[in-house]
This record gives C-alpha cells, sequence and structure tokens, in this order.
C-alpha cells in the first residue's frame, strides 16, 4: 500500500476480473501432494451426486433480500442417505473419520450457490443437544483454489483445512464477519481501535501480492475479532480462493485497489503514515520469510507440482511478470516462465528485503 503526499486515498481503479477463468482439473501429480499432506480422502459422496436434484427453492436473508443461495429439492426417499454421508464427511473434515462426533449431530439444510466459479454447496449442521451449528462445503475440485488453499496454510498465519476426492472438494467453514459488512455495521465502533484495523488490512494487502491471490473484494474475505486485555486484535482472512494466480493485472492481487475495499483504505490513510505503512509491511514479510524456512519443505514440494501445470494463460503471465518487473524494479521477473516462478520470485524479494 502506498500514501500520496497528502497523505490521502490513491484513487481506486475499476480492476477487471475475468468472470470466466476455467476450472482446471487436480492431476495426478497433485493428488500425490495431496496424499502426502492428508488433504486426501475417500468420501461416500461427491460433488457431482450432490448436483442431482431438480427443483430448488431461493433462499432469502432476514430483510426480504435474494441471498444467490437455493435450497435444492432431493427425492425423499433419497434424503437420509444423502445426510447420513455428509455427516461422515464432517467427520472426515473435522476428526479424521472419527463419526462418533457426529452421533448427536443432522443435517439441518442444504444450500447451493448459483454465483462463482465453483458452485458450491453450503451444508449446516445442528448439534441436537444444543442446537450449536457449524458449516462446511462441498464444492468442484478446481486446482487453482487447491493450489490458494496450501499457499494459505504455508505462507499465511491462517490454518485451514479441507479435504480433496477426485473432482469434489471439501473446506472447513471460516468464522469472521463478512468485510463489507463489518464496513458498514462496525468498523466506527468507538470500541475498536481504527488504527489496528488498518495495520491488519496493510498486511492483508502486503500477503496477498506476494502470494497472488486476486479478487480480494470485501466480500471474499471476513474480519475475526478477538478481545485482548484492554483492547482488540483483528485479523482479514481470505475465504475465496478461485482467483489464485490466475489474471495478469498486478492490482488485481492488491486489495487496495477494489472499490469495495474503500472504507479500509480510507481508514488506513487517515490514521497511518508512510513510515507506520512501511513498517508493517516489513513485519509481514518478516513472518511470511520464518514461515518459509519453517515450512520450506513443503513449499518445494508445492512448487515442483505447481510448475508442471499452465494454471493461467501464456498473456497473463507475460503481462503479470513485466508489472512485478517494474514494481519491484527488478528484471530477473522476466525470466519468469509460469505463475510459479513468479511467486517464487516474490518471496525471493521478500527474502532479500528482510535480510536488508
Amino acid at each position: 500500500m502506498t500514501l500520496n503526499a497528502a497523505n490521502r486515498p490513491v484513487p481506486v481503479d475499476d480492476v477487471k476480473i475475468s468472470r470466466k477463468k476455467p476450472i482446471f482439473p487436480i492431476r495426478p501429480e497433485l493428488h500425490k501432494y495431496l496424499r502426502m499432506y492428508q488433504r486426501e480422502a475417500r468420501l461416500p459422496l461427491g460433488y457431482d451426486e450432490l448436483m442431482n436434484f431438480n427443483e430448488a427453492v431461493p433462499v432469502y436473508d432476514k430483510n426480504g433480500n435474494d441471498t444467490l443461495w437455493e435450497t435444492p429439492l432431493y427425492p425423499p426417499h433419497e434424503i437420509d442417505q444423502i445426510n447420513d454421508n455428509l455427516k461422515t464427511i464432517y467427520a472426515q473434515l473435522k476428526a479424521s473419520g472419527n463419526t462418533r462426533i457426529v452421533q448427536h449431530k443432522y443435517i439441518d439444510r442444504i444450500d447451493y450457490c448459483t454465483f462463482g466459479n465453483t458452485h458450491p454447496f453450503r451444508i449446516r449442521i445442528v448439534n441436537r443437544l444444543n442446537d450449536v451449528y457449524d458449516y462446511f462445503y462441498i464444492k468442484r475440485a478446481d486446482a487453482s483454489r487447491v493450489y490458494g488453499l496450501e499457499l494459505e496454510e504455508i505462507l499465511s498465519p491462517n490454518q485451514v483445512n479441507f479435504l480433496v476426492d477426485k473432482a469434489t472438494l471439501v473446506e472447513e467453514h471460516i468464522v469472521g464477519i463478512p468485510g463489507d459488512v463489518f464496513t458498514k455495521r462496525l468498523m466506527n465502533s468507538p470500541d475498536y481501535n481504527p488504527i489496528r484495523i488498518a495495520k491488519e488490512f496493510v498486511k492483508f494487502n502486503e500477503r496477498c501480492l506476494i502470494t497472488l491471490l486476486g479478487d480480494m473484494r470485501a466480500y471474499n474475505y471476513v474480519v475475526q475479532i478477538t478481545p485482548d486485555f484492554d483492547d482488540f486484535q483483528f485479523r482479514i482472512r481470505a475465504i475465496d480462493f478461485d482467483q489464485q494466480f490466475y489474471e495478469g493485472n498486478m492490482k488485481v492481487y492488491m486489495p487496495q485497489f477494489f472499490k469495495e475495499n474503500l472504507p479500509y483504505v480510507k481508514l488506513s490513510m487517515a490514521h497511518l503514515t508512510e513510515k507506520t505503512v512501511n513498517q508493517y509491511q516489513q513485519e509481514e514479510r518478516s513472518s511470511i520469510v520464518h514461515r518459509v524456512r519453517s515450512e520450506r519443505h513443503r513449499l518445494t514440494d508445492l512448487r515442483d507440482v505447481s510448475r508442471k501445470e499452465q494454471l493461467s494463460t501464456p498473456e497473463n503471465i507475460e503481462k503479470l511478470k513485466i508489472s512485478l518487473a517494474l514494481h519491484y524494479n527488478d528484471k530477473k521477473y522476466e525470466n519468469c516462465l509460469n505463475m510459479t516462478d513468479i511467486i517464487e520470485m516474490n518471496i525471493k524479494n521478500v527474502i532479500r528485503q528482510v535480510n536488508i
């Protein structure tokens, strides 16, 4: 993130996103990697089987607005079997398949989203003993998304939990307040220190560019709030990894340039100086370097697998590496052959900046 001379918000661009990004299949090399790191499992129910419904009813929020989700209607004689299989999947995701954790749970509802690339199913599971509920998601497996989830696990301060079986991806629900909801309802709360919020947004912006996580509009991440002695800590967490290192526009990987994030940009410009922005960026880079060193073997394995795949277009790769060469003033980017090479160059740059 950068500040102008007057310490005012930089203009927010109309960043273009490729809405028709293809779904990249998970190839044998990636499946082998997932098995090695316990990300692969045999599931009793797949994405295609959940798609076997003929009717659906729209889901509205409490204000009567269309949520873009709908509830599929399955044949009555299949419901019990579907629900039992979903509970087993939840046990695999949460407890390595120990079905005792779902003994007193039931599937409350299944929702299907018609918006986005992977058209996910959202499963709500409820504990009948105390009515505590949880969610998990079943999606079409997309290699881009899997690589994004793995990079989040390795290079961010966040842990992610997911399983893959052939063309099916199961993801844990990431708890938090949607970024757009947070700006409307909570950002200006007198109980919250705006500097802490701005600091987290700067770090999030830096992390997205380094890992090439794109399309982080306010509705594609959540804000987690943690009470800490006499103040609150904030963490911004991505929840959508569909646009992992696909686009050629560098600004797609910088949340500060999306108009949906303007409240965060304004907050940062109002409460941070160029010196503090640089400080927070350096803190995030140092954290990434520490994680790279501790997870270097896993990161190397992921690099070796992803380097063999074409997960973007030659035009996007060319455009992005030229932009980053200018951004970092490093002509070595021009030698990159794919998105994996670009991320590796980003990490090398981070290591060099931290060691200066």
